[in-house]
This record gives structure tokens, sequence and C-alpha cells, in this order.
């Protein structure tokens, strides 16, 4: 982000549901890994109203798997069943954003420092390869493409610390900074800058440095809450009161 602080929120474009064969398991959790993934991306938007006949036609499904997968978006706290009045895609809530921005950076920066300790070459052509990546989509100003590999650059860091559960509590922890920041990143300069947090980053575990490897993340992880927090006040209908 630059140093200016664009109270403008910047969504993504709208985009259908990912047919289901494009995951995995049963009916009920690719039908919720759809809808997810809608609303993590914000093709559905906060305050939507989720309107279960068009979803079984748009997904080719009954109604009974629908209901189990917005049940468990409602247990996420990604959707909110108002009784007699319909479900909508959760708003943002600050409380929760501040709470997951919290844990998520207790993990990845303990992930981090380990991976600076303990990384191999091998593994650093595999975050290199990564970040390459992420250079070709700034240049292609692909920002669909980029929040995608740096994601994948998350989950690759902290796959390497060897813990299997890891990456699976850091998403649990992320989830609503996730779909938070997409407020964020499609903002004038705030890819360009990512790219060069995400470099200092590399720079750090390629050095093996884990101290270097926790203040660059510590820098990168630490600045978004601070960037969302004015968007409470100035779009408040995208935001739960505080």
């Amino acid at each position: 982000m630059t140093e200016h602080q664009d109270p403008d929120v910047h969504l993504p474009p709208r985009r259908p549901l990912r047919p289901l064969e494009q995951f995995q398991g049963t009916l009920a959790q690719r039908v919720h890994a759809s809808l997810r993934e809608a609303i993590l991306s914000m093709s559905l938007r906060p305050g939507d109203i989720l309107r279960k006949p068009e979803i079984c036609e748009t997904l080719g499904v009954s109604r009974s798997p629908v209901s189990e997968a917005v049940a468990r978006l409602a247990v996420e706290h990604l959707v909110r069943i108002v009784p007699q009045a319909g479900t909508y895609v959760a708003r943002f809530s600050l409380e929760e954003v501040r709470e997951g921005a919290f844990l998520r950076e207790a993990l990845e920066l303990a992930a981090v420092e380990k991976v600076a300790r303990e990384v191999t070459d091998d593994q650093l052509v595999l975050l290199r390869r990564n970040l390459r990546l992420q250079e070709a989509l700034v240049e292609d100003l692909d920002i669909a493409g980029f929040y995608q590999t740096d994601a994948a650059m998350h989950e690759l860091i902290l796959s390497l610390t060897g813990f299997r559960r890891v990456a699976s509590l850091a998403d649990s922890a992320w989830v609503h900074v996730n779909r938070a920041r997409q407020l964020l990143l499609p903002a004038p300069g705030r890819v360009q800058q990512t790219l060069t947090e995400h470099r200092a980053i590399f720079a750090a575990i390629e050095a093996r440095d884990p101290k270097a490897a926790r203040e660059a993340t510590r820098a990168h992880l630490g600045k978004l809450v601070g960037f969302l927090e004015p968007l409470a006040l100035t779009h408040p209908d995208l935001f739960e009161p505080d």
C-alpha cells in the first residue's frame, strides 16, 4: 500500500459460481466449497441475499446439499441466517478481522523463523519460482492471478515447517482477514508494495536469517488491519457495527 490510505474500496468483479465438478468431496462439500470461494473472492458480497432455489439451479443440485452447505458457512460466520427474513452473506466484522490477523501472525512468524533456519536448496527453488510468477502476474496486471499466487506463497511457507496442521489452522484463523483484504489488493500501488514485501521475506529466508525473516513477515502482515479500519467508517454498509 502506498503511504496514503485511500478510503475507497476496490471491489473485484463478480464471477459465476464455479461448477461442482471442479471440487472434491461429497455433494454438500462441493457446494460449500463453491459458495465459500465466491464469498471469499467477493463475487458474493457482504449483505448479498442467498436464494437457495437460484443456487440449486445454478449448481444443478437439490435443496438438501445447499442447505447443508449454508449451515456450515453460518458456523464459519461467512453467512448470516435471519429467521423469517432470509440468508445473507455476512458483513465484515472488525473484531473477527483483528482476532484472525493476530492468530495468523503468531503462526506465520513462528513458521517463517523455522523455515529460514532449516530451508533446503530445493525448497528455495519452490519459493523462488513462486516469486517469479508473482512478478510476471504484476507485470501483466493480473490481479486475480497475483492474489492466488500470493496465497500460495504463504501456504508454501507454512507447509515447509513440516507440521501438517499448521496450514489448516492458519487458514481457519485468516478466513475473515482474507475476505476483507480483497478490498485492498486492487488498490493503486498495493500489488507492487505487496510484491516488494514478499521479496524481502524471500531474501531473508534465502539468507537463512530467521530474525530478518520474522521481521519482514511482521512488517508484511502487520499493515493490513490498519488499512481496513478506515473502511469501516467510510463504507459502513460492508461492516457490522464494531
